[in-house]
């Protein structure tokens, strides 16, 4: 069973670092739907082309990690620290991004009916804490 949720995980990490890898190289669709705003529209944040790609880079080198863990492939280049405690970092990350700032992303946030608000409660929330727990009890059950 873990074996299927972190296969299921790596393929999702790959599919996000895509979409984030697209919007690097200047991709418009669905960029707009996953950028928090005020009530106002405003928008919180800005990100840049380099910001997608460091994100798209580090997603794909999570999924590898997730992948090399449930033994889906091998791979020398991780070093062992990485491999025995990586997931417990990549989970609590993913896990403290699905509690969220308080204001306009997570569970907990003020800001819910904004586009992305209700986008965030719908789907980016509930996967973040699905990667989060799936990462941990991978590295609990992957020893």
């Amino acid at each position: 069973m873990i074996y299927f949720l972190g296969l299921i995980s790596f393929l999702i990490l790959v599919f996000i670092s895509i979409i984030h890898l697209y919007w690097s190289v200047g991709g418009k669709w669905a960029f707009k739907e996953v950028i928090p705003t005020k009530i106002n529209g405003e928008e919180v944040m800005n990100p840049k082309w380099i910001d997608s790609l460091f994100v798209g880079v580090f997603l794909l080198i999570i999924a590898i990690l997730y992948a090399v863990k449930i033994n889906l492939f091998k791979t020398d280049l991780i070093p062992s620290w990485l491999l025995n405690y990586g997931l417990y970092v990549v989970g609590g990350v993913f896990i403290l991004r699905a509690v969220g700032d308080f204001k306009y992303v997570g569970f907990f946030k003020k800001i819910k009916q904004t586009k992305f608000g209700v986008n965030d409660s719908k789907y980016f929330s509930p996967l973040c804490l699905f990667l989060g727990v799936v990462g941990i009890l991978i590295e609990v059950c992957y020893v």
